[in-house]
């Protein structure tokens, strides 16, 4: 087998630690790209491709999470993962710690990591990586690396949900939610919201957003009716899907492309977190990307041809 097709087979292991430690779709594709390019430029053959490529490509996330921090303190906003439509990679006997690891709150925790903490924790607690491979792979002793995950795994435990939600009730939950939504139905979409719901946006300055969290059942179920009929005036629909391994909906205008997307934490058999992301740099891996502002401006002569 030549290195291109040994790269290929590996690719979608290295872009699932890469998302995971960067939170970013196309930062996550930039650091396999580069990957690449090393491991096809190196003069010399690993004994071991896997742990080359996977230490290459974790050594070029921890430098991008370390200069991606500075930006996301002058972000404009709640910030956000980029939402994933699929995980490449599969692994049945971990397919748990892989779909809970996906999900945008965890995520925001690993935000909480440090650059090494938030390395060591995705390739030890996700992946199963060995303490020597991951020592190796961050050039760190291993007990310095068995320390690091003891602090991850604290700070990570400590914003879990106890008791986490099944997933089909969660989808269950989810469909009924886009259901209400796309009927307008004020009162069933109560019904479906934990008392202390919030509903937060990500557009980073570059697309309309709620100019704070919305909180509280009354208040978010009625921002949700007021954008049924903001969406119906431009013909915006929007569609269940899953995203970051957890329920969520896609929303397009009326030529099929992306406004947003939203995802929905669900505990406790209710909704306790909408997050929608309208950030078009953050969409355009799903396609097309809707010109929100142009939408905006549409609805609002629509209003004043009306008054």
């Amino acid at each position: 087998m030549g290195r291109t097709e040994e790269f290929e087979e590996l690719r979608p292991l290295l872009f699932s630690l890469a998302y995971r430690m960067l939170g970013s779709v196309g930062e996550a594709e930039d650091a396999v790209q580069e990957t690449w390019l090393r491991y096809a430029a190196s003069p010399v053959e690993p004994r071991s491709v896997k742990a080359f490529l996977s230490t290459t490509v974790t050594r070029i996330a921890i430098d991008v999470l370390r200069s991606a921090r500075v930006r996301r303190e002058a972000y404009v906003g709640p910030w956000f993962p980029e939402p994933l439509l699929d995980d490449p990679y599969e692994d049945p006997e971990r397919s748990a710690e892989l779909a809970d690891s996906v999900s945008m709150a965890a995520l925001l925790l690993l935000e909480r990591l440090s650059p090494l903490e938030r390395a060591v924790f995705v390739l030890r607690e996700v992946f199963d990586f060995g303490f020597p491979e991951v020592a190796s792979a961050v050039g760190r002793s291993e007990s310095a690396c068995r320390q690091l995950v003891v602090r991850a795994r604290r700070h990570m435990a400590e914003g879990r949900p106890r008791f986490p939600a099944d997933r089909e009730e969660c989808a269950e939950l989810a469909a009924r939610f886009v259901d209400a939504f796309r009927a307008g139905d004020v009162t069933a979409l109560r019904d479906l919201l934990a008392a202390d719901v919030a509903l937060v946006g990500d557009g980073g300055g570059k697309a309309p957003q709620l100019a704070r969290a919305v909180a509280g059942a009354d208040h978010v179920a009625r921002v949700l009716a007021s954008l049924v009929h903001l969406h119906a005036r431009v013909d915006v629909t929007t569609e269940p899907c899953e995203l970051n391994g957890q329920p969520g909906a896609v929303s397009r205008d009326r030529d099929g492309k992306v406004l947003h997307t939203w995802t929905l934490d669900v505990l406790d058999g209710r909704v306790q977190t909408i997050r929608t992301i309208l950030n078009p740099d953050k969409l355009t891996h799903l396609g097309p990307v809707a010109d929100a502002w142009a939408l905006t401006r549409e609805v609002r002569r629509g209003r004043g041809a009306e008054e």
